[in-house]
């Protein structure tokens, strides 16, 4: 197994994961892997805030584009993916950087995967039916009655998720937390040299400010096309993964005429700053993770030697 480092290039929304990823692969001897659960569609460009394709040419990213907006990607794909990636990297003596903000997905890397139980299409449709009876929240509380870890982690309207959870729980009589806790593979991540690493704005009124000044940009940028454009393209819905992305949700259903432009503005950035603030409970909890505080004014040169130098890189 290579001596060479992995990084894991974690942080909430927003942060400047990315361009501190490019900094990084200016320098030489970095490969780019994707760990953004929007960036693996195609056609997802500006709500997802994925490079530009000039950007892409010069920073070639593994996991982008790899998949239709009307096809699910789940964790355990992304699982298989990665580590092929990160193979194929190390095989030519370079060092894979991963980069991005599905913290699920990083935790899956390093954690590993219980082997549950596949999915029930007879059960799923019976926890849908009931959910659009009683709506998610309500099935939510049933999950924190027997799942509560999991559902500690879920925001209550988390449908996919949620469904999940209890349906693994009602084939097996285990809750989702339990199958993690009894056969996660640890063994995987364990012959790799992994160095995570998480950025940050240094105040989250800052972190807020990016949010929200993001979000108006893409919609400048023609986001409300954009979405409007799949729609055209494949058979979408807001139950599918690609669709329940922060941003395109809101988008959605401003089209669907459900939210005024204005509630379109305010629940979208709203979303973003609940994932912001999600992605660093789930950071906050990770053993001994260095961090990077950036401020208004980047000098992002300054910013990359700092990572190496806190992970000890030469």
């Amino acid at each position: 197994m290579s001596d060479k480092p992995v990084i894991l290039l974690m942080g909430p929304t927003a942060s400047g994961k990315t361009r501190l990823a490019m900094e990084l692969y200016d320098r030489g001897g970095f490969e780019l892997i994707n760990v953004d659960s929007a960036l693996v569609y195609r056609g997802m460009n500006i709500g997802s805030a994925k490079p530009s394709a000039e950007e892409l040419t010069q920073y070639p990213h593994r996991l982008v584009d790899i998949r239709d907006p009307d096809q699910p990607y789940s964790v355990a794909s992304f699982y298989d993916d990665a580590w092929q990636a990160i193979d194929e990297v190390l095989a030519r003596g370079n060092t894979p950087l991963l980069v991005g903000g599905t913290i699920l997905y990083f935790k899956a890397l390093v954690d590993g995967l219980a082997d549950m139980p596949s999915a029930d299409p007879a059960l799923r449709a019976e926890i849908e039916a009931r959910a659009n009876k009683e709506g998610w929240p309500a099935l939510h509380e049933e999950l924190a009655k027997v799942d509560p870890q999991a559902a500690a982690r879920l925001h209550p309207n988390h449908s996919q998720r949620i469904q999940r959870a209890l349906e693994v729980y009602y084939v097996s009589g285990k809750s989702l937390t339990q199958w993690h806790q009894e056969q996660g593979d640890h063994e995987r991540a364990k012959g790799y040299n992994l160095k995570p690493i998480a950025i940050m704005a240094d105040t989250r009124e800052l972190l807020d400010q990016r949010i929200e000044g993001r979000f108006e940009a893409m919609l400048e940028q023609g986001l409300i096309d954009e979405v409007n454009r799949l729609r055209d393209q494949y058979d979408l819905n807001l139950d599918l993964p690609s669709m329940r992305s922060v941003g395109y949700r809101q988008v959605w259903q401003y089209l669907e005429q459900e939210l005024t432009y204005d509630q379109m503005v305010e629940d979208a950035n709203t979303a973003t700053r609940r994932l912001a603030r999600r992605q660093l409970t789930w950071l906050r909890k990770w053993p001994d993770l260095p961090w990077l505080y950036v401020g208004e004014e980047v000098n992002w040169s300054d910013l990359a030697s700092q990572l190496m130098d806190q992970l000890d890189l030469v």
